[in-house]
């Protein structure tokens, strides 16, 4: 279906718009879609719902597209930020993913004392996010937010917006649906340090919980995590 391909841009989007996509989207429509002028695909962009849209030109990695009619209006989104300790490359590729398949509205890297990822790639992460908005039809992309330590996490972190620690190997309360603003933070691989630990019991801007009985992989935690804070209501 020639209409089935979304495409997540910057520019303001509106009838008659003339929109220049990326040269890697470019040459995603043209070499690797072989689509081709005439052809219809859809856009969004975060702020103006989503649109049908008209090739109108496409060569290599140069394209044009003109916005004709509106899809759907932007609607409010999840407002939760999921808080994660880098893992491996693959791990947190799968974790960005998953989390944008989620709704989530922010990713926050943050460095805990056992985080085994040296840095971040957020050009990379950013792609994936974007692309995982693409095919899950969501309106928006999450806000990637550079990496940041502990303790400057908690430090900044707004008081209105609970914060919910997944912990193991512990009894506490089971994490719930949340309705209003929440963030969900995930260790690192081998959890949470004791230092780690101190840190979130002083300042008192966090609630720690279980995600179950079970030990989960870090990557399964974030994705369970998200999972709960969204489900509905049984009763």
């Amino acid at each position: 279906m020639s209409g089935s391909i979304r495409l997540f841009v910057s520019e303001p989007l509106f009838a008659g718009a003339v929109i220049a996509p990326s040269a890697g989207q470019a040459h995603y429509l043209g070499s690797v879609m072989r689509r081709a002028v005439g052809d219809e695909i859809r856009l969004f962009n975060g702020q103006d719902g989503e649109w049908r849209a008209r090739i109108d030109g496409i060569r290599k990695d140069k394209a044009t597209l003109t916005v004709a009619t509106p899809l759907r209006a932007q609607a409010p989104e999840t407002d939760i930020w999921l808080v994660f300790a880098p893992l491996k490359r693959d791990a947190t590729d799968l974790v960005v993913q998953k989390a944008t398949e989620l709704g989530v509205a922010a990713l926050l890297p943050v460095f805990t004392e056992r985080t085994n990822a040296g840095r971040v790639n957020l050009d990379r992460l950013a792609a994936i996010a974007t692309e995982a908005a693409e095919q899950c039809e969501r309106l928006s992309v999450p806000v990637l937010h550079p990496p940041v330590t502990l303790p400057a996490l908690i430090a900044a972190w707004p008081m209105q917006r609970p914060l919910f620690v997944a912990m193991e190997r512990a009894d506490l309360p089971g994490l719930r649906a949340c309705a209003g603003p929440a963030g969900l933070l995930v260790g690192p691989e081998g959890g949470f340090s004791h230092k780690d630990h101190e840190i979130l019991m002083i300042d008192g801007k966090t609630s720690f919980v279980t995600l179950g009985p079970r030990v989960l992989r870090a990557e399964t935690a974030a994705i369970v995590g998200l999972a709960l804070l969204q489900a509905p209501s049984c009763g």
